[in-house]
Order: structure tokens, then sequence, then C-alpha cells
């Protein structure tokens, strides 16, 4: 079975935008966990404390979803800098941000260039579907 099929073949979600939205979600988890870690340590009023990392959280999901639109990453870049600032609150988190940061940049890098060869391939074998399927080990 190597030729062209019938059947119609489905689009796949760019890569891009795949990794983009899993680093952003991520992201979210993380910044509930860092925002129990504010919370027991006492970094500032326990309202301030889940107001700030609620919002942040929730604005980390929207993002995700966000970048199949245009301006979501740059809206996920943006998110980056509030990640960064969290460090602020809480210093471990400036570790963990500059790890999110460094994926965020290899999300949308090699994202792209995995979008880019999927092009390439389409463009070279029109009419046939995804790229080769290597065998299952």
């Amino acid at each position: 079975m190597s030729g062209p099929s019938s059947a119609p073949v489905a689009r796949k979600r760019p890569a891009k935008q795949l990794f983009a939205s899993t680093v952003l979600g991520l992201e979210a988890m993380v910044v509930v966990f860092a925002t129990l870690v504010a919370f027991g340590l006492r970094v500032a009023p326990a309202g301030a404390v889940w107001a700030a990392g609620g919002v942040l959280a929730v604005a980390l999901v929207l993002m995700a979803g966000a970048v199949r639109r245009p301006g979501g990453y740059v809206a996920g870049s943006v998110g980056q800098v509030f990640l960064v600032a969290a460090g602020l609150v809480v210093p471990m988190m400036t570790v963990i941000a500059v790890v999110f940061v460094v994926l965020w940049v290899l999300a949308l890098v090699l994202g792209g260039r995995v979008d880019a060869e999927r092009a390439a391939w389409d463009a070279a074998h029109p009419g046939e579907g995804p790229g080769p399927v290597l065998p299952a080990r």
C-alpha cells in the first residue's frame, strides 16, 4: 500500500502551535504550584497571592488556546515575561522561568522547522497524505 489513497487526509495541527500550547499549559500548572509555595511562605497577603497566581495561571491557559490566532505567539511571549517576574516574589521561580523561556524559544524555533519540513514534503508529494510511517519496534 504505497500509493495515494482515496480517503481524504486529515490536516494535522501545526507543530509550532502544538509545542507552544503545550509549554504554556505546563507553565500554568507550574504557576499553580508556585502560588501554593508563595502562599506557604507568606510572601504577601493570602488574597494577593491567590489573585496574582490565579490570574497568571488562567491567562497562561487562555494563551495556550490563543496560539491558533494572530498575535497568539506574541501573547505567549508576554506570558514569559510575567513568569520571569514571578521570580521577584519566589526567587526559585527564576530558575524555573528560565527553563520555560528556553522551552518557549525551542517550541517556536523547532515547531516552525517541523512545519516547514512538513510543507516541503507535502509540496514534493502532492496528494499522498502524511509523510512516511516508520515501522513500530
